[in-house]
């Protein structure tokens, strides 16, 4: 089977050795996807909808590098630092999925790799036969 990656840029995918997602043969999985802005930084500090959107429009490039659309996506993961904010990041992630919604999952956990990161979402999609 024939392995295909795509990368970010970001410094720490050499530092900790990931890819942003890689595909498999039909099958692709995007790693922990955190709202990094395109300048560096984190984007949006302290808003979970913009944040959470942010993650799915990188999770969507990386898809496009590997010939795939959120269309293709059934399964998503949110790790969030907060989870009464739910209705925020499900907003977000109902605007990008509504017409192909996957399945999901939303966590709590006590902290993502910056202070400022509300949210981190992992995907995995499958294309579809040839």
């Amino acid at each position: 089977m024939r392995i295909e990656r795509t990368f970010s840029g970001a410094p720490w995918e050499g530092e900790v050795g990931y890819c942003r997602a890689l595909r498999a043969g039909r099958h692709i999985f995007v790693t922990g996807t955190a709202p990094v802005a395109e300048a560096g930084g984190v984007h949006a500090p302290g808003d979970a909808h913009a944040q959470a959107r942010r993650c799915f429009e990188i999770i969507r490039a990386a898809l496009a590098d590997l010939g795939a659309g959120l269309e293709h996506v059934v399964r998503t993961r949110m790790f969030v630092t907060d989870i009464t904010r739910w209705r925020e990041y499900g907003r977000a992630h109902a605007e990008m999925f509504a017409g192909h919604p996957p399945a999901t999952t939303m966590v709590e956990v006590r902290a993502l790799i910056d202070p400022d990161m509300l949210i981190e979402v992992e995907a995995e999609a499958i294309l579809p036969e040839p």
